[in-house]
């Protein structure tokens, strides 16, 4: 197997904070959101981002800790993660992050880890404008509260023109020699990696932040996360449960009369009868029962898998249509349960032999239950003035 390439990129994740704020009974990214941490909630994120070095900077003693979290949720990318003890302040931490960076890593990004819900495609957009030449990137979001100055007793002020304001989050990216520069020139501290940046005169641009990027500080934050959490879970748990359940389609198709020979229809052959027209022998029902399978199964209608394309399917009459059907849905995991089909036409009429085309759609579909009801439409529309044959098709179609 081919070793995959050196990355390029690299995410420091700052994990080293105490969390006081928050007074959660350990440092901030070793509290529970759930059953999980806070940073193994960011690390998802992280590791769904672009593939990159990952350096997890957390406090004296945590960094076992660190490393379990990271093994749960890395997959194949464990061996691009280390762990390393940060400092006393964040800058301090972010130094001992950049001098863990591997010598091939080029451009950085800085995540806090109290940003554990960040969207993967914030990752992606600062990744990107990085690599349209930008030397520093942040992701911001606009200010949407009314924003007051206020002195010292709690006057107001002035108010302050949010139009100029946006709030920055993380992950925030750098040309790495511009990030080692600005750690190394620091001779103050500063609330984040852009403004230390920016200090050391570079331009910062901004891209697109999101809502969800929010950083947990104090306990109303962590509720706040937790309440998404509890939401967002079991949202694709109901989802990946609904999609094995049983499920519903429906399926219409039309023919006109004109075709050569006699009508097929329903699975039986009518003599006497005009033929419907066709790629194969236009039988209406049979088609409509095959696209209300396929649409409740999600593979798609008739025309993905029996188009003009396929001459074995020329002149072909129900059981072919209907057996492949079945052995589609079967290969992926459905059975069917049952199909209702109702025709709309001025002939031929079924009431004599709607319980043989009963049997012989239910004996191509492997003996599945099939309902075959017929009406007509008082004269009205193309059916009624017997130029054509409507069916509609409902289909049940449960997990194998």
């Amino acid at each position: 197997m081919i070793p995959a390439p050196v990355p390029r990129l690299a995410v420091i994740v700052v994990a080293a904070g105490s969390g006081t704020r928050l007074n959660g009974g350990a440092p901030k990214a070793f509290v529970g959101l759930d059953e999980h941490t806070i940073l193994r909630h960011a690390l998802r994120g992280v590791f769904a981002a672009p593939r990159a070095q990952v350096v997890i900077v957390v406090p004296q003693g945590y960094e076992g800790a660190a490393l379990t979290d990271a093994r749960e949720v890395a997959g194949d990318r464990l061996d691009l993660v280390s762990v390393v003890a940060g400092g006393t302040t964040r800058q301090s931490s972010v130094a001992a992050g950049v001098a863990a960076l591997w010598a091939d890593v080029d451009t950085v990004l800085v995540h806090d880890a109290a940003r554990a819900l960040t969207p993967p495609a914030v990752f992606a957009r600062v990744v990107a404008a990085l690599d349209g030449g930008a030397e520093a990137v942040i992701p911001a979001v606009p200010v949407v509260d009314t924003i007051k100055r206020v002195d010292a007793a709690g006057a107001i002020v002035a108010a302050v023109d949010r139009s100029e304001l946006a709030a920055a989050q993380t992950p925030q990216g750098f040309r790495r020699d511009v990030l080692q520069e600005a750690v190394r020139a620091a001779d103050a501290e500063h609330t984040d990696d852009a403004a230390l940046v920016a200090a050391a005169g570079h331009t910062v641009i901004t891209v697109a932040g999101d809502e969800a990027s929010f950083k947990i500080t104090t306990g109303p934050d962590l509720e706040r996360a937790r309440a998404l959490i509890a939401d967002v879970e079991p949202r694709a748990e109901r989802h990946a449960e609904l999609a094995r359940s049983p499920r519903v389609g429906i399926g219409t198709d039309v023919h006109a009369f004109g075709g050569d020979g006699v009508l097929w229809l329903a699975g039986l052959e009518w003599p006497g009868e005009p033929a419907l027209s066709g790629h194969s022998d236009g039988d209406a029902v049979a088609h409509a029962i095959v696209d209300a399978l396929l649409a409740a199964a999600g593979l798609g209608d008739i025309g993905t898998h029996f188009g003009t394309d396929r001459p074995e399917f020329a002149g072909a009459h129900a059981e072919a249509f209907l057996a492949h059907t079945r052995n589609l849905l079967g290969e992926a995991g459905w059975r069917i349960g049952n199909v209702s089909v109702q025709v709309q036409a001025n002939r031929p009429r079924f009431a004599g032999r709607r319980a043989e085309a009963e049997r012989a759609l239910s004996a191509a579909l492997g003996g599945a239950p099939v309902t075959v009801s017929a009406t007509t439409t008082d004269g009205l529309g193309f059916t009624g003035r017997a130029e054509g044959v409507a069916a509609f098709a409902t289909a049940l179609v449960v997990p194998a």
